[in-house]
């Protein structure tokens, strides 16, 4: 048995996960996979001690985030219009939706980006949020705050959408 099988077994059961938060910070599917696997290649050589501290999956996180956040170098993968398509018939409403929605979250800033998804995606709390941020709970609170007013104002269609549900 070598050193490497925490990690197969790591991969395994949470690459879906991984790969979820993945495309949604980078809005692709291809650097999405990019991201991960330059992620999971420098998780492995610290595996041994991340295995014995006993929280690999927060540290893989964090290294997915500080990673997506340190490739600003890149061009920004999506070219978001300022206008949802036009409908048709081959478009439902959940899927208008969620093309308004990545389109307005293509325009956050890569911090606000991560703390949506972070928070809202991956339904961490403001403390773990913080933590794969490496910054305070303050500022994961004003952050948010700050990225949720931004994405009202891009996309004020999908306020709506949340009001009908609660009133469901």
């Amino acid at each position: 048995m070598d050193h490497d099988d925490g990690f197969r077994e790591f991969v395994l059961a949470r690459q879906q996960a991984l790969m979820r938060t993945a495309y949604l910070l980078m809005g692709d599917a291809h650097l999405a996979e990019d991201l991960l696997q330059s992620v999971l290649t420098k998780v492995v050589g610290h595996w041994s001690k991340l295995a014995r501290d006993g929280n690999p999956e927060a540290y893989t996180r964090k290294a997915l985030v500080n990673q997506y956040i340190s490739w600003r170098r890149r061009p920004h993968p999506e070219l978001p219009s300022a206008d949802p398509p036009e409908r048709s018939a081959s478009y439902d409403e959940a899927t208008l939706d969620r093309i308004v929605l990545r389109q307005a979250l293509a325009k956050l800033t890569r911090k606000q980006r991560a703390m949506i998804v972070l928070r809202f995606w991956e339904d961490l709390t403001e403390a773990q949020t913080a933590d794969a941020l490496g910054c305070s709970i303050g500022n994961v609170k004003s952050q948010t705050h700050h990225a949720l007013a931004r994405l009202r104002a891009l996309a004020p269609e999908l306020a709506d959408l949340h009001t009908e549900e609660v009133a469901r």
